[in-house]
């Protein structure tokens, strides 16, 4: 046996149904399920997987949005060896057809359509010919590795194979067989490909292997999970933190989840009174909703715990305000290469550490600090790009070995593009990205101590800064705001308010009312489309202001 006994996805769920068979494992809607029931859902999947030909190792992309046939799809996966491949629900037909394209995935498992959303019917329109070949497999125009389609809900495509055949056929697969598939697995092969938001181009598949597993159950011993828990699951399931902090946590606490296919703040406390929910997740903008939801409908709940998995200056205040309306947040840093998070704080820690700071590392994680421009190491206080290095960082970028050389230097170190700091007391500080940092003059300034500012307005619910290009200072700042309801404010206030109280290079130069931002799946503003926004709108007026001059 390994020092630390080396596990697989598929054998978690083992392990949880034989340690917690009989307690709620999972809610969705009106229905539930026990541990048992999960497991033995799960199996079936799996059994219909080696029907319908998956063979170890293989990719197999997931394209829907949150259900229970995720979850006996995430567990099932692992447990046949295969590796998932999970999509983001707000891809459309040429993002789809890049990710399947280029993870090699040989099985698509989709969505007849949620809501106004047609996945099937985006899939029509980017697969102009199938056909069926003697061995059953198909040879799909565009996706030249594609070979079985599986949808849940109405069939529309050519010779797809809808959900109950495909689990129908699995009963023809024996017990042993499945166990002998599971036994097989290697904890060191691959477990997933996760895409990255692709903000820069084309976004890139991050491998990680079944050794996270290890980092997942650390954090659990952290946090004090158990199987009296119930968390609420309203993250994208095709998000690491929701497939780490929730659906693998719960599993290996025994914990019970109640899922939601999309996050709704009112509805998710409706249904956390109505569960007994003791932990909560989210982002900033997620706990930022899901306070203005309470204050306006308060109800009785019985949180321990929630997390909110950042530290940085902006989510400080947003922070503050969970402790005192909901109860204590753990914070924490991670990201898709390094896993959901490699630093983390503990219920233990005063408030300041919790919500001013992003914790400390996991165990067997180390960290740099490091001067971009020197290659220094920062000493304790002093800002710099993040350098990781870990037992799960990821193994790669798959089949991109320049970008992973580009990111994964020599010695294993992961140059993450995030700053941070270490303090004193030994936690470390999410500062945010190094390319959303502004140079306005050669002064340095942070989006997020603006951010701050400008949230602490009566008028304003939210914001967020960007960089808007300057002849003379290079760049300069622009505020994007969301009002409160009723609430009016125009730039020149806005300007007056922080003259006199800020740097003058801090100020925003315009302030741009929006009713809302850009956002990830995952709840992150996309500060890249907020940039190109702000060039739209001003580079008008910046010609027309040279005309003048």
């Amino acid at each position: 046996m390994d020092w630390f006994r080396k596990r697989t996805l598929g054998s978690l769920l083992d392990e949880a149904a034989r340690r917690f068979g009989p307690r709620p494992a999972l809610v969705f809607e009106q229905r539930r399920w026990t541990y048992a029931e999960f497991a033995a859902e799960t199996d079936r999947v799996a059994k219909a997987l080696m029907a319908l030909g998956v063979a170890p190792g293989e990719r197999v992309a997931l394209w829907m949005t949150n259900r229970p046939e995720w979850l006996f799809l995430m567990y099932a996966i692992a447990k046949v060896g295969a590796c998932i491949v999970p999509l983001n629900t707000r891809y459309r037909t040429d993002d789809v057809a890049y990710t399947v394209t280029q993870s090699r995935a040989a099985t698509l498992i989709t969505l007849d359509r949620s809501g106004p959303v047609d996945y099937q019917g985006m899939l029509m329109e980017s697969m102009p010919g199938i056909v069926r070949r003697d061995d059953g497999t198909l040879e799909i125009e565009n996706y030249p590795d594609l070979q079985r389609l599986v949808v849940l809900g109405e069939t529309r495509l050519d010779h797809v194979t809808a959900w109950d055949a495909f689990i129908a056929a699995g009963a023809q697969v024996s017990d042993a067989a499945l166990a002998a598939r599971a036994a097989a697995v290697d904890p060191d092969g691959m477990l997933m490909i996760c895409y990255t938001s692709g903000t820069t181009g084309h976004p890139k598949g991050v491998v990680h292997s079944h050794r996270p597993i290890r980092n997942m159950m650390e954090r659990a011993q952290i946090i004090g999970a158990t199987a009296d828990d119930v968390h609420m699951n309203y993250l994208p399931l095709f998000h690491i933190y929701a497939y780490s902090e929730i659906s693998m946590l719960c599993v290996h606490a025994g914990a019970c989840q109640v899922l939601m296919d999309v996050f709704d703040a009112d509805r998710a406390l409706d249904l956390a009174a109505q569960e007994g929910a003791t932990v909560l997740h989210g982002f900033e903008a997620h706990w930022l909703d899901l306070l203005n939801a309470q204050a306006a409908r308060p109800r009785q709940l019985r949180m321990r715990l929630g997390t909110l998995p950042s530290g940085v200056e902006s989510t400080v205040p947003i922070a503050e305000q969970v402790q005192d309306v909901f109860g204590p947040t753990v914070s924490g840093f991670g990201m898709s290469e390094t896993w959901a998070f490699i630093a983390i704080s503990n219920p233990a820690h005063s408030r300041e550490q919790r919500t001013h700071s992003s914790g400390y590392l996991m165990n067997d994680y180390e960290a740099r600090i490091v001067d971009v421009e020197s290659g220094r190491e920062q000493p304790p206080g002093e800002a710099g790009e993040l350098w990781i290095r870990g037992y799960a960082v990821m193994q790669g970028y798959w089949d991109k070995p320049e970008a992973t050389a580009d990111t994964l230097d020599a010695d294993g170190w992961l140059h993450t593009g995030d700053m941070a700091c270490v303090r004193d007391d030994g936690m470390l500080v999410f500062m945010g990205r190094y390319k959303d940092m502004l140079k306005v003059g050669g002064e340095n300034v942070s989006p997020a101590e603006m951010e701050v500012y400008l949230r602490g307005m009566d008028e304003i619910l939210d914001a967020a800064v960007v960089a808007y290009p300057d002849p003379r200072l290079a760049e300069v700042p622009v505020a994007f705001v969301i009002l409160k309801a009723g609430a009016k404010l125009d730039e020149a206030t806005v300007k007056e308010r922080m003259k006199g109280r800020v740097a003058s290079f801090k100020i925003p130069r315009h302030v741009i009312v929006v009713d809302a931002f850009p956002m990830t799946s995952s709840g992150k503003i996309r500060k890249v489309e907020l940039r190109a926004e702000a060039r739209r709108l001003l580079d008008g007026g910046a010609q027309a202001d040279k005309s003048a001059g």
